[in-house]
């Protein structure tokens, strides 16, 4: 007889008296990244052939493949949950390995009772893994030890497990630059180890062509210390930071670079050159910061402005900013934003100008004043995020709940928001300034040199926008 369907909510097992021979018992599971990738944490084998796609693409079976024993250990799960179930003892194994299992392959696992031994309470079991299609995967025995007391227990639910892939997310936002040609790229003053190490990373990830304004003494130190190659780069020798953030700005301004990037100066210090009425990089629009980050809990790329240029914006200049963040989310080819207008409630209170102001700029969106993004507010950071927090709170939009960009009240907010994320969520983010006449990496200096590069991929996808821009005005 096959073995009974047995309530979910608890594990049971059957004894040895109660198993004959020819009973059987299934399960099929469906092969992930995770499942792989899982597998290779707690075994510690990462061989290439399961780990790394692009040696698996020149391997023998020309894909990823599952680790052999990610199969053999459904025959365990078998034994151990369904038959004979908790109290067995496993004794003895053999497993004949037919052919690979690759991703998304539904491998079914079949056991059937074969012999039972009376003297020790011992049975074998015909074990057999088959593919979707049929084919065998594995085949073998397994000898175990059955229980011979009734076993009943709740079923315990394990807990959720989130992957945080750091390398995998970072290789996407970089790959956003696939095809395209690096930029020249001034960087004001890097004379710290990460400013030095992003600037540098992004050069060998082909995406700048460094031109490093700074006291060249310490910058060569620096270099010297970290056993970093400078080849490829320019530098530019200057006495002090303040002479780094003008050159670093005079090169934008005459064309001799795309972009710029902050090194290890202050904000202040860089932001007055670039501001400067004269000298500096000024467009009719007005200057505004966004973090992109990937936020490993959020499905989509989540934008944050302004947190880091505009303090207490007004509305004419979050309408700037608005309108700054949408320009940006369509070079990275998000067709049409979704845009958050985020305050501490969701409904319009007079006594708070958050909420006033988020209600003029989507009507100002009505009106054509904003174009190119789908606007709503105010709303509060759940609802902006979350789809169960909206439908709870009974808001109907088509922004509530898959924001592609948040709009914060005010420079405190957002800084705290996007530092949340960035240090108790795990997110990557960039950091770039919008409404200038080239695109601006400014990062905290606190953060690593692979924020600094994923940083200057963005400034490449707009630099190459805008050279689109200028051929086809």
């Amino acid at each position: 007889m096959s073995n009974p369907a047995k309530p979910s909510v608890f594990i049971e097992n059957l004894t040895f008296d109660e198993i004959q021979v020819g009973d059987t018992a299934t399960l099929s599971q469906t092969l992930t990244p995770q499942d792989i990738q899982l597998f290779a944490i707690m075994s510690g084998d990462v061989n290439p052939a399961h780990v790394d796609p692009e040696y698996a693409d020149s391997s023998m079976f020309r894909e990823v493949i599952a680790h052999g024993m990610w199969s053999g250990s459904l025959i365990s799960t078998v034994l151990g949950t369904q038959l004979p179930g908790p109290g067995t003892i496993y004794v003895d194994q053999t497993l004949h390995f037919l052919r690979p299992v690759t991703l998304n392959d539904t491998v079914t696992v079949t056991l059937r009772c074969m012999e039972k031994f009376v003297h020790n309470q011992h049975l074998v079991f015909d074990c057999v893994c088959t593919n979707q299609d049929g084919l065998e995967v594995i085949r073998g025995t397994a000898e175990v030890k059955a229980p011979s007391e009734k076993i009943k227990r709740p079923r315990i639910t394990m807990p959720e497990i989130t992957f945080s892939d750091r390398l995998m997310r970072y290789n996407r936002l970089i790959g956003m630059t696939k095809d395209l040609a690096a930029i020249p790229m001034s960087v004001a003053h890097p004379c710290d180890s990460e400013s030095l190490k992003g600037a540098l990373m992004a050069r060998d990830e082909g995406l700048i062509l460094p031109v490093l304004v700074g006291p060249e003494a310490r910058i060569r130190s620096v270099a010297e210390q970290l056993e970093l190659s400078l080849h490829d780069c320019r530098i530019i020798d200057t006495p002090h930071s303040h002479a780094s953030a003008d050159i670093a700005v005079k090169l934008a301004r005459e064309g001799e670079v795309e972009a710029m990037m902050k090194g290890s100066l202050h904000t202040d210090e860089l932001m007055n050159a670039i501001i400067d009425k004269e000298k500096g990089l000024r467009t009719a629009r007005r200057i505004s910061h966004v973090f992109l980050m990937d936020v490993p809990t959020y499905p989509r790329l989540l934008m944050i402005t302004d947190a880091a240029i505009n303090i207490e914006p007004t509305l004419e200049c979050k309408a700037d900013i608005v309108q700054n963040a949408i320009d940006l989310a369509h070079m990275l080819n998000i067709g049409e934003p979704k845009v958050a207008l985020l305050a501490a409630v969701e409904t319009i209170n007079p006594k708070m100008r958050a909420t006033l102001e988020a209600a003029a700029l989507c009507k100002m969106a009505d009106r054509g004043q904003i174009k190119g993004g789908l606007l709503d507010g105010p709303l509060a950071f759940d609802n902006a995020v979350s789809l169960v927090a909206a439908k709870t709170k009974g808001i109907r939009s088509t922004v509530a709940g898959q924001a592609d960009i948040l709009v914060v009240p005010d420079i405190e907010s957002g800084n705290m928001l996007a530092k949340q994320l960035e240090y108790l969520a795990n997110a990557l983010s960039a950091g770039v300034v919008l409404g200038a006449r080239v695109p601006i990496v400014l990062t905290s200096r606190a953060d690593t040199a692979e924020t600094r590069s994923i940083s200057c991929a963005i400034a490449v996808v707009m630099a190459h926008a805008r050279r689109k821009q200028l051929q086809n005005p």
